[in-house]
């Protein structure tokens, strides 16, 4: 793999994606149907998934695509992998909150080793460069890369830590797991953005027990893991692997190495 590339590529095709998504976020129809599973897609995932798919095609024509908009691809099996959700936090979107991201990451062997997560509404970018340190560029973004901040997880103080938790998501089971640990202060954020606090050291730990996909962490994992983070299963706490039958995560601890995990 051509790193430099893939860099390149993913920035790029995350930017188109979100000037896309924006485009119809702006508009007064989102074309907001359901899918079999009968969670909600919008005219905006299908055209970030159109526009991302034909790029990575192009670019990496040998490289295995699995997407969340494309469900022939789910029946793959694959540890080496593109992966895709051309719109995280779906729901946010809708309520227009602005917690969604483009989210585009590279798998290998079951470890996702390269990411990108924009988020077009904060204006917040987060990538691993060709060398798989994480950063966060600033805006505003153009075609070729501007200046960017290395990020770094946090030196968690274990007698007051910073929690993050999912939007639209939290529930008790989360709440009782939380409970479990000094904390001092929480917020809350959609999509993959939670990894990327994590990324940045503005949160500590992000635990999620709740049915995700690999498409929803993946970019998000990538980022993190390249500023020092780790992302575990939260009945082992050993490393989230990528490329399960299905694609389906367990519940998972996204946090900084100096986080004294509870069981």
């Amino acid at each position: 793999m051509n790193f430099d590339l893939l860099t390149q590529t993913m920035r790029s095709l995350a930017l188109e994606a979100g000037a896309e998504i924006l485009r119809i976020y702006e508009g007064d129809d989102l074309g907001v149907t359901q899918k079999a599973d009968e969670s909600p897609v919008t005219l905006a995932d299908e055209a970030a998934d159109k526009l991302i798919s034909a790029g990575l095609r192009a670019a990496f024509p040998d490289v295995a695509l699995v997407t969340e908009e494309q469900a022939d691809s789910h029946a793959q099996a694959v540890n080496t992998f593109l992966i895709v959700d051309p719109l995280d936090g779906t729901k946010e979107f809708i309520q227009r909150r602005g917690d969604f991201t483009v989210n585009i990451a590279y798998v290998v062997d079951g470890e996702p080793v390269r990411g990108v997560v924009y988020a077009p509404a904060k204006g917040r970018l987060f990538y691993t460069r060709a060398d798989g340190v994480s950063v966060e560029e600033i805006g505003p973004f153009g075609e070729a890369a501007g200046p960017t901040q290395v990020l770094q997880v946090s030196s968690a103080d274990n007698a007051g830590l910073m929690v993050v938790a999912s939007k639209s998501h939290r529930d008790q089971a989360t709440d009782d797991y939380i409970s479990k640990y000094a904390v001092r202060d929480m917020t809350s954020a959609g999509s993959s953005l939670k990894f990327c606090l994590v990324a940045t050291g503005e949160a500590d730990l992000y635990p999620r027990l709740g049915r995700t996909m690999e498409w929803d962490t993946a970019a998000g994992d990538a980022v993190l893991r390249g500023a020092g983070g780790v992302t575990v299963r939260f009945d082992d706490h050993q490393p989230l692997r990528y490329g399960k039958a299905g694609f389906e995560n367990p519940f998972f601890i996204a946090t900084a190495p100096s986080v004294d995990l509870k069981a």
